[in-house]
């Protein structure tokens, strides 16, 4: 009797589902969170009788064979790529990416990281930092007397003097992005990091070469769909309590067969 190992994997799977729905419930207010998805595949066959084989002596073939399955695995927990709502803060360094792309940071590591969590904050040395303390890519610098700050949806950064009528700039935003978002490796504190499965990045202004526009003074809110994801929950759950109604059914069957006498 193989339904003691089938339903096992398929409580490991809804466990592991109910872990994935659990993170995108806690992250419902993370800024600029995507959803995670579990998706899941059978597992291989244990081929009794293979479809096409021979049945008899005058040659006559099975139509479907018999052909037991073994479980379930997971396959691949995907990102649910999709804008989330765009939150006014007035803040000058907040921004929110109006489209494709991810700003680019740098990591203590040397290496590069990319995020949508445009709440930007400006270091003791007036350096455009994440709320981590990474410095935003290329690098900003806004003098200690500038009085205001505006960033444009291209992305330039100009200050305002109190002794002067013109505004400085003082630099160029740039948004990446990648041929396979859903490749890039998550490594927490909102950040990704390039992988094989995400190919290269590519750099380029904001609003050109299919990237989106930042929106200073605005925050982009997880896109978690609460009702959705409780949904899930309770299916998950259903999905738990059958496998586990299946081990007990089994169980009976092989008492009820040590029994025979």
């Amino acid at each position: 009797m193989k339904a003691l190992q089938i339903a096992a994997t398929g409580m490991s799977a809804q466990q592991m589902k109910v872990d994935v729905v659990a993170n995108n419930l806690a992250n419902m207010s993370t800024t600029g969170y995507n959803p995670r998805r579990a998706d899941f595949a059978d597992l291989h066959y244990q081929q009794m009788a293979r479809p096409g084989s021979i049945s008899a002596a005058d040659g006559s073939m099975l139509p479907t064979g018999v052909q037991i399955g073994l479980g379930v695995r997971p396959a691949a927990v995907s990102v649910v790529l999709g804008q989330g709502s765009l939150d006014a803060t007035g803040a000058d360094l907040d921004l929110a990416i109006d489209g494709n792309g991810y700003i680019e940071v740098q990591l203590p590591s040397g290496l590069t990281g990319y995020t949508r969590d445009g709440a930007l904050k400006r270091s003791a040395d007036g350096l455009i930092v994440t709320s981590e303390g990474y410095p935003v890519v290329p690098g900003i610098t806004i003098p200690t007397d500038a009085r205001g700050l505006t960033i444009s949806p291209s992305g330039e950064v100009w200050a305002d003097f109190s002794d002067r009528v013109e505004p400085e700039l003082l630099g160029q935003l740039t948004l990446s992005s990648f041929a396979n978002e859903k490749g890039l490796e998550a490594i927490g504190s909102n950040l990704f990091l390039e992988s094989p499965a995400s190919g290269a990045p590519f750099s380029a202004t904001p609003g050109q070469e299919g990237l989106g526009t930042l929106r200073q003074g605005y925050l982009e809110a997880s896109s978690v769909d609460a009702v959705r994801e409780v949904t899930e929950l309770i299916k998950a759950q259903r999905g738990y309590e059958l496998n586990a109604k299946v081990i007990t059914a089994a169980d009976q069957m092989l008492g009820a067969t040590t029994q025979v006498r």
